[in-house]
């Protein structure tokens, strides 16, 4: 079944372009699989990413979207638990198997915050609370770590 696209507000977009950088994430973590590069290289690639992106990422999301929700929306619990086992899952991801798992549960999540948690929380945030998001999320151009492009 095709998705219809998604209209994202404005003020919303940023985080969700970082949604797309961590799905290519995935993709390299998989690519890097299918090449049997050494576990060891994927994962400080990984390490790398969580600390610059995905850390910052899930304190914008937690801070000043989840909270227009309330932290008892069972939407809003289901996301914090996922950030937590994200944030382990990419700490203990050493092998092949717990990289996958981290891949797959990290396209899981954003598909879910896309196309159901993100539609709630645009649908009921007032406008202060949209200008809050855009302000308190860095928008950059994401800058790679070319240090190791062990998926090419």
């Amino acid at each position: 079944m095709a998705h219809q696209p998604i209209k994202r507000v404005e003020e919303m977009q940023g985080v969700s372009r970082d949604h797309h950088h961590a799905l290519l994430l995935a993709f390299k973590i998989n690519k890097g699989i299918g090449l049997n590069i050494a576990p060891d290289r994927i994962r400080k690639y990984i390490l790398w990413f969580r600390e610059e992106h995905l850390v910052p990422h899930f304190i914008v999301e937690e801070k000043w979207m989840f909270p227009i929700l309330g932290e008892d929306n069972e939407k809003v619990q289901q996301a914090l638990s996922e950030h937590k086992r994200l944030l382990d899952l990419s700490k203990s991801a050493e092998n092949y198997n717990t990289m996958h798992d981290f891949a797959e549960e990290l396209k899981a999540h954003i598909r879910f915050e896309e196309r159901d948690l993100f539609q709630d929380i645009q649908a009921n945030a007032t406008q202060e609370e949209l200008e809050n998001i855009q302000k308190h999320h860095t928008d950059y151009n994401f800058v790679e770590n070319t240090t190791d492009v062990f998926w090419k």
